[in-house]
């Protein structure tokens, strides 16, 4: 049975994309593999939607050509390198030229070929491209039973949408994804019925944008009907929607949220900026009284809602006072969760030839200082959350005794030293310390919970009610209630 090895690069769609590529080996009787040294396939899903992003693909990818020669050099069974996602799709040209031990190459709207495309370079040997044109409106479902979960078994991602139709001047996605394109509602019921089989009890919503699905299909913006129906599923306890432009938020999704007890009090609404300078050069829809107007709003109907956000710093033309309004806005907005990236100049897009380009330094500093100030906020918040019960998804227990060959006194100091200051041990001499998520943290970008559960046994995904009792930063330390 030959083994493929997958390294999804980049977002959560990403992720997703992998999961169903791995699906649609492992149907075809592939067997997953996590040593890249043992697989027959290795495949590596790449992203370059910032330098950053570029710079880990391209890493990657020199590491798995780099293996693919040593063991070409001591007379191993040589893997087939297959390179796939966005920088595939944006760079095939260099990648076949400088990296020829890449041997087949595909496309972001592609990956559905995925079987076929090995197989036929196994019969030709010489190297394989496939390309659809992203403008096509291709399939991008996947069935049910094709799907391999590699993100934690008891969370994962669904997939609505592909593609986007905004024309925001820094984005190179459009290009290498195409124009939005819903999936139909009942594959996304089918999908996400297959997984709460499966024993996934949280959906993460993702899209390039989330809150336009359904307006290339039906008409008209169709996501609450798909949070109610999937709300009704067995088996899912929480959903979550990422990637809500605050333009397309509307009383219909808003009351959603607010009703439906299985959608989390919970939002990721990119902004990018607050002064209307910046943006209207960046294209977006919105301006500063608008997305203030949006958040407020927002709080009065959910007032436990939590709101992420994301910002960009030194784009061109931003000037001090520019970086003044943003400043003085994170802080009057007070969000729960708040990331901040320096401008990436990509080529290709409206923005990399925008005149008044921010040097890499002052990028640097106004994002650090928006992070400085954001830090102070998240801290309080934390803080303000003591003694409050949340539920709690468990997403692992820490060390116990056994891992330090029975030292426990090894083991306290361990616990104590990742929670941040939450006790290792119960006051009785027993314990375990679990880790968890709250309704307010999403998978990766988000804090935790560290719960001292006394003598009590879970498993990851179980739902455990605890009181917080302390706070260190962005995570939160408790007990079970």
């Amino acid at each position: 049975m030959p083994r493929v090895h997958l390294i999804s690069l980049g977002c959560d769609k990403n992720l997703a994309d992998s999961e169903k590529t791995l699906g649609l080996l492992t149907d075809e009787g592939y067997e997953y593999t996590d040593d890249a040294a043992a697989a027959d396939v290795i495949i590596v899903n790449t992203c370059c939607f910032i330098k950053d992003a570029k710079t880990e693909s391209v890493e990657t990818l020199i590491e798995m050509a780099d293996l693919k020669s040593a063991k070409q050099a001591r007379g191993f069974k040589v893997p087939v390198l297959v390179v796939m996602g966005c920088m595939a799709e944006r760079y095939k040209d260099e990648i076949t030229d400088t990296l020829p031990e890449v041997d087949v190459l595909v496309g972001t709207n592609s990956w559905q070929d995925i079987v076929r495309v090995i197989k036929e370079h196994g019969v030709s040997g010489e190297k394989t491209k496939e390309f659809r044109p992203v403008s096509e409106n291709a399939f991008i479902g996947a069935p049910v039973n094709k799907r391999l979960i590699t993100a934690g078994g008891h969370y994962s991602y669904l997939k609505i949408a592909e593609g986007c139709g905004k024309s925001c001047t820094y984005c190179i996605i459009p290009s290498l994804k195409g124009k939005f394109r819903s999936v139909p509602m009942e594959d996304l019921l089918e999908e996400a019925r297959g997984l709460a089989e499966a024993g996934v009890k949280e959906l993460i919503l993702v899209a390039q944008e989330t809150t336009i699905y359904g307006t290339d299909l039906y008409g008209r913006k169709m996501l609450p009907e798909l949070l109610k129906s999937l709300n009704d599923i067995e088996g899912i306890e929480w959903i979550r929607l990422l990637y809500c432009y605050p333009e397309e938020i509307t009383e219909e999704l808003i009351q959603a949220i607010k009703t439906l007890p299985k959608v989390c009090h919970y939002i990721d609404m990119p902004i990018q900026h607050a002064s209307d300078h910046i943006l209207k050069r960046m294209a977006r829809a919105t301006g500063h009284d608008e997305i203030i107007g949006r958040i407020r709003h927002i709080r009065e109907e959910i007032p436990d809602i939590v709101i992420r956000t994301t910002l960009i710093s030194g784009f061109p033309g931003e000037t001090d006072a520019d970086h003044k309004i943003l400043t003085e806005f994170v802080r009057e907005m007070e969000f729960d969760r708040l990331g901040d990236f320096e401008y990436s100049r990509e080529e290709g897009t409206k923005a990399a030839a925008y005149s008044h380009q921010v040097s890499a330094g002052n990028k640097r500093l106004r994002r650090d200082e928006i992070m400085s100030i954001q830090h102070d906020i998240a801290v309080k918040k934390a803080k303000d959350r003591v003694g409050n019960v949340y539920d709690v998804m468990i997403e692992g227990r820490l060390m116990d005794p056994d891992v330090f060959g029975g030292d426990a006194a090894g083991a306290e100091a361990a616990n104590a030293e990742i929670a941040g200051g939450a006790a290792g041990r119960t006051e009785n001499g027993g314990g375990s310390i679990y880790i968890g998520r709250t309704y307010m943290d999403a998978p990766d970008v988000d804090g935790f919970v560290y719960i001292d559960a006394g003598n009590r046994e879970f498993m990851t995904g179980d739902i455990v009610k605890a009181r917080v009792t302390a706070a260190n930063e962005y995570d939160l330390i408790g007990v079970l209630e």
